[in-house]
């Protein structure tokens, strides 16, 4: 049974960083995708990162340029660098993983992040 578990999560102010991690147990990034996702209250869940097991990568205009996703094959974690954070990326983010993009099937159960102005 493939289990993700996000980390990292917490407060930090504008413009400060946060890293994410998702560990997986149970799977290895060999084949399909792996994602980080966030909700806001009140706001639908969207796509923050994308990688393919390719090492190819996606991202929103909303945070390009500040957000990295990238795999550790040695600890088996997919993480998440955020830089420049803004107020706005106040949420919970949640890891993910699917055989394709579009295709999420498994979830974290998410990591609350604030960034206070």
């Amino acid at each position: 049974q493939v289990q993700l578990v996000e980390s990292g999560g917490g407060l930090v102010q504008a413009g400060g960083s946060l890293r994410l991690s998702c560990a997986a147990s149970g799977r290895t990034f060999s084949s399909g995708v792996m994602g980080w996702f966030r909700q806001a209250p009140g706001k639908e869940r969207e796509l923050v990162a994308q990688i393919s097991s390719g090492g190819y990568t996606d991202y929103p205009d909303s945070v390009k340029g500040r957000f990295t996703i990238g795999i550790d094959n040695a600890k088996n974690t997919v993480n998440l660098q955020m830089d420049s954070l803004k107020p706005e990326d106040t949420a919970v983010y949640y890891c993910a993983a699917g055989p394709s993009w579009a295709q999420y099937h498994i979830w974290g159960q998410g990591t609350q992040v604030t960034v206070s102005s």
